[in-house]
């Protein structure tokens, strides 16, 4: 994983105006303990929200803000934490980071969790605070070895300078925080299989209504957010509204900043954080540095598996939510993938859909057994051995387990990228399906005159 500067060449370094969330790297890489933290600025932030501000000031300037989930779906982080009850008589509140970042080809969060473990704990404190939160959890992808060990230690380092446990530098306020490691299910990325999970449960999604911040973790009212959208707080606390705005490029009604990436045969795969409004353009050439000397791009995919394919003519794109949405697709979470012209699409797909067949909870049926049957189909096709009618079947697929028609969000976002690719290389998907033999000539008779 690789971070380079603001601009193309090198040419802006990182800095607390334009870099809110990664400006305290290190170049070496190694993580950014309590004391170094401290020496850039950290937990000033914290320190302001919890001695200066009410919970709902900080509610209303992150509202303000426009600061949107990171984690892929988008939703208004301000507009999700008003969802929280305003009865003080609940006075059990959880908040819940969602670190199950298992979207195939998507590590941002890891970035940040293993070199900047205190700007996620200070993200969660000064959130706690506005949500009015007595304790929280950072679910943790089991994989994640070594975010786990760096968020302990950091955990371990806060709570040994009181900025953690009770009465939070003198503020009255109360917050215990915990990192619970989950067994390795990318459907416990959805909210509600997460807080199934963390109450020991299987990790199927609820039913909603009732929402979490009614009823959520052990019943009690509760907020999931992103670990990338909970680090995005403290800078919104210490810099405002404005300049939290002003980040954004013309156009982008996504505001803030955003790590974005590119991985595949490009020639500088990695992660960098950059203005919303940025072109694909510009990070597929100023940041990864396009395709790798004799590989063309045939497609790529904006934000992750989830996520519809698109063309080379589409990287004009700009990166934000509603600028994907214009060629077709989603921004997802931001981290693109280079397809190049080697790789058949019917292996990719089938790659693909076997890994979202394999994730499903198996709690509905469109998602239970469409995904394995998309599979089977896509395996006959690999194989030169498809049918006639193989290619609509798939199509039906597609359509029968789309938004709305499904429990939750994992089989719509399984068969976008299937979908897509079926439209824009059918001929590919239709090589793979079995030629009928040819019918003998029949043999010619002796006409009777």
């Amino acid at each position: 994983m690789r971070l380079t500067s603001f601009g193309p060449a090198n040419s802006i370094a990182r800095t607390p105006e334009t870099h809110p969330l990664t400006w305290r790297l290190r170049e070496d890489g190694a993580p950014v303990w309590l004391e170094e933290y401290q020496a850039k600025d950290g937990y000033a932030a914290a320190r302001k929200a919890l001695t200066e501000l009410a919970p709902d000031a900080i509610v209303q300037e992150v509202k303000d803000s426009g600061l949107k989930g990171r984690g892929g779906a988008g939703f208004p982080t301000g507009v999700k934490w008003g969802l929280m009850p305003k009865d003080e008589s609940l006075d059990i509140r959880y908040l819940l980071c969602n670190a199950d970042e298992m979207e195939p080809n998507t590590w941002k969060d890891r970035l940040l969790m293993e070199q900047l473990p205190h700007l996620l704990v200070e993200g969660m404190l000064i959130s706690a605070r506005a949500l009015k939160a007595y304790r929280g959890y950072i679910f943790l992808r089991g994989e994640y070895v070594d975010a786990a060990a760096n968020l302990r230690r950091a955990v371990e380092e806060a709570k040994a300078a009181g900025l953690l446990g009770k009465n939070i530098l003198g503020s009255g306020f109360d917050f215990e925080l915990f990192v619970h490691t989950g067994a390795g299910r990318y459907i416990c990325g959805e909210e509600t299989a997460l807080i199934n999970s963390l109450e020991g449960r299987r990790a199927n999604p609820r039913s909603k209504p009732p929402f979490p911040a009614a009823v959520g973790v052990w019943g009690k009212p509760t907020c999931v957010n992103n670990v990338e959208t909970l680090c995005n707080v403290p800078g919104i606390v210490a810099g405002g509204v404005d300049w939290y705005k002003s980040l954004a490029r013309e156009g982008s009604e996504d505001m803030g900043t955003k790590l974005m990436g590119f991985s595949g045969k490009v020639k500088n795969p990695g992660v960098w954080e950059l203005p919303f409004g940025i072109t694909a353009q510009e990070l597929f050439e100023d940041y990864a540095g396009g395709m790798r000397d004799g590989f063309t791009l045939k497609c790529w995919q904006p934000g992750g598996a989830g996520t519809g394919f698109l063309l080379p003519e589409h990287l004009s794109a700009q990166m934000y939510a509603g600028g994907i949405g214009k060629v077709g697709t989603r921004m997802g979470t931001g981290l693109a993938l280079a397809v190049d012209d080697s790789v058949n699409m019917v292996s990719l797909l089938r790659n693909m859909e076997e890994f979202f067949a394999r994730e499903s909870c198996g709690w509905c049926t469109p998602c239970r057994d469409g995904l394995p049957w998309s599979v089977k189909l896509l395996r006959s096709l690999e194989k030169g051995e498809g049918q006639q009618g193989d290619l609509d079947t798939l199509l039906q697929l597609v359509n029968f387990l789309g938004p709305g028609k499904t429990f939750c969000a994992h089989a719509p976002g399984a068969v976008e990228p299937l979908g897509s690719a079926i439209k824009y290389f059918r001929e590919e998907f239709e090589a793979g399906v079995r030629k009928a033999p040819s019918e003998p000539r029949p043999t010619a008779s002796a006409t009777v005159i």
